[in-house]
């Protein structure tokens, strides 16, 4: 009797040992799917919507005579920085490749990350849609120091507090070159020649030979906030997503 008794206790003690490991585990997991749960509402809905409204906003312009909404195309050369842009994030580890797609994610989970990275890379091009001037000789200066900046930027070490800065100093440049100097020279629209050179002749002279468009001022104000949306959203931007 006393080893029937043993062996009962024994029993019920491997038992409880074998379904202790499953408690704890689902304890765990139940702790960690609120923390989870976040991070997928901002990776795949938080920033996706922030990315996809500074595409919006980036390339929307007010004009200045009548104040209707004028969506400007980025050129050619905006593609170009924002692929440099994105090789950048992936050299200073701001963007790990292997933490975004990989052969033991699913399907459903690659893709979803592409649609993330493809709205990055979006914003970026409209980021410099919004910075570099539309035309004339200002726009090719511009966009030969984003080209010289980046360029150089592929050679050397970076982590991603130096990229931000970088960038940051970067943006906040060419913003004030474009919606501070820029804009102050360029002549108000809806004004006659003749008013215009009684006027100012020497800022109408400027907007013309430089061939600055003559936007209302609530276009840099608009393009500031892009920027700082844009910016926000790297900031929460996570280099992996990977389960840790």
């Amino acid at each position: 009797m006393n080893d029937e008794i043993i062996i009962e206790a024994d029993d019920l003690e491997i038992v409880e040992t074998r379904q202790s490991p499953a408690i704890e585990i689902a304890a765990k997991r139940g702790k960690s799917d609120p923390e989870n749960l976040n991070a997928l509402y901002l990776r795949y809905l938080v920033l996706p919507t922030i990315f996809l409204t500074v595409t919006l906003l980036g390339g929307l312009r007010i004009a200045g005579d009548d104040g209707a909404f004028v969506f400007f195309r980025p050129a050619l050369v905006c593609l170009i920085f924002a692929a440099i842009l994105l090789v950048l994030f992936a050299r200073s580890g701001v963007l790990m490749l292997d933490g975004w797609f990989s052969e033991s994610f699913t399907p459903l989970k690659n893709g979803a990350n592409g649609l993330t990275i493809a709205t990055l890379f979006a914003a970026a091009t409209q980021i410099f849609n919004s910075l570099l001037p539309e035309q004339g000789l200002t726009f090719w200066i511009v966009a030969f120091c984003f080209f010289w900046t980046l360029w150089n930027n592929l050679f050397a070490d970076f982590d991603p507090r130096k990229l931000f800065r970088s960038l940051g100093g970067l943006f906040g440049l060419a913003f004030v070159a474009k919606y501070l100097i820029l804009a102050n020279l360029t002549a108000p629209a809806g004004r006659s020649w003749f008013e215009a050179l009684t006027e100012n002749p020497g800022q109408e002279a400027i907007t013309r030979l430089l061939d600055l468009p003559r936007y209302s001022g609530a276009t840099g104000y608009i393009q500031f906030f892009a920027v700082g949306l844009f910016l926000l959203g790297l900031y929460f931007f996570p280099s992996t997503t990977k389960d840790k």
